[in-house]
């Protein structure tokens, strides 16, 4: 029997059914409305297709929405002091350095500028120390996302074993801690790991992010399994994911497919952030 497919969108409509609620209600009370500040630099492509991605979800939720653009060759400095007039002002909840960033600027320096309680991905060494300590409060928002889809499925996860794909900072160790936060037995895989297959074959939970287009075999797959594919690979012109969906699908309970999985709910993830962000701001 083939696996239940966890389609993104249909979860990113739920999410911000209820999201939508949570503004109104705040809005109802306070009479303000959360505020995402999205900074870019230059203009790429991909960057502008993402800020305007992200300008449609914020207006269909009632957030307000900012896009600051600075020139391609702006300073570091500049982009810096941009940041900083951005925390200072109460009315910004949210702010993300949008990707990717010409070479000569530093990402991390630009978001370890952003104060912790309005970096709208979650990705500033405090937030990330807060998932490691087991109190997170603004979440990376691709962990986000595969930790929805997982927890979407109605499983009890406590006691399952989970393997994750992925050792990055973003995405492999911060779903590793929510998986832990949530009673799983977590195994991260990584390019040193040996018999990974075999790590794999045992796990209830799958969640690949290791950059490798159809990495994950189906016989890999443990029957009744929940896997996660977080990858985003172009392949002969068309986008797939870390895991063989079509062989996976016939082994797995759920499955993510790539595009239509994880990549609807991150993009939410993101306002959710920015609605958390909101509440903690004003309190």
């Amino acid at each position: 029997m083939s696996a239940k497919i966890l389609d993104g969108k249909i979860l990113a409509v739920r999410i911000k059914e209820q999201l939508s609620k949570d503004i109104a209600a705040l809005k109802s009370s306070t009479g303000k409305v959360p505020r995402l500040v999205s900074v870019s630099i230059g203009e790429d492509p991909a960057g502008v297709s993402y800020a305007l991605s992200q300008e449609r979800t914020a207006k269909d939720l009632g957030i307000a929405y900012e896009r600051k653009v600075f020139p391609v060759l702006a300073a570091q400095s500049e982009i810096l002091a941009g940041i900083r007039a951005f925390n200072a002002d109460p009315s910004t909840h949210g702010i993300i350095v949008n990707k990717p960033l010409p070479a000569h600027l530093h990402l991390n320096t630009l978001i370890e500028a952003i104060y912790p309680d309005k970096d709208a991905e979650g990705l500033d060494s405090y937030n990330q120390g807060r998932i490691f300590s087991g109190i997170a409060f603004l979440i990376p928002c691709t962990p986000a996302a595969a930790l929805a889809h997982i927890k979407s499925t109605g499983i009890d996860l406590k006691g399952k074993e989970a393997v994750v794909l992925g050792r990055s900072e973003i995405i492999g160790k911060p779903i590793a801690m929510l998986l832990l936060k949530e009673n799983a037995t977590v195994t991260i895989c990584h390019s040193g790991t040996k018999n990974l297959s075999e790590h794999v074959q045992r796990a209830d939970i799958v969640v690949a992010a290791i950059g490798k287009p159809l990495f994950v075999k189906g016989d890999w797959i443990k029957p009744g399994a929940i896997v996660i594919d977080v990858g985003i690979n172009q392949v002969d012109g068309k986008i797939v994911g870390d895991v063989d969906f079509n062989a996976a699908k016939e082994k797995a309970g759920h499955i993510t497919p790539v595009p239509g999985g994880v990549g609807p709910v991150t993009s939410v993830m993101l306002m959710k952030n920015v609605v958390e962000a909101f509440k903690l701001q004003l309190s």
